[in-house]
């Protein structure tokens, strides 16, 4: 997916209703998760699993995705991080 004339959301709208459910992109461009919730100025990914069963949530800096809305209006996220990266973070527990 081109993100180049995706729009960039203000900081004004990094919010939890907003921000969650929405599809994460990792470095190669592959869909890598969702954003399962905020917590703090920490973003938590579920990554893996098959439609939601067997996912595990793995914490980011929220500063790591860069948050815009595409043609349809919807929301996602690019990182520089890859889904094998992710895959292989520590669980986030709280």
């Amino acid at each position: 997916m081109d993100h180049t004339n995706h729009v960039r959301l203000s900081p004004t709208e990094l919010t939890p209703d907003i921000l969650e459910g929405a599809t994460i992109y990792g470095a190669d461009d592959d869909k890598i998760g969702k954003l399962d919730h905020l917590h703090g100025s920490t973003a938590v990914i579920d990554v893996g699993g098959f439609l939601g069963i067997g996912a595990k949530p793995v914490a980011v800096p929220l500063g790591d995705l860069e948050f815009m809305r595409d043609e349809d209006g919807d929301v996602h996220a690019v990182t520089a991080w890859t889904k094998d990266q992710l895959e292989a973070a520590p669980e986030h527990y709280e």
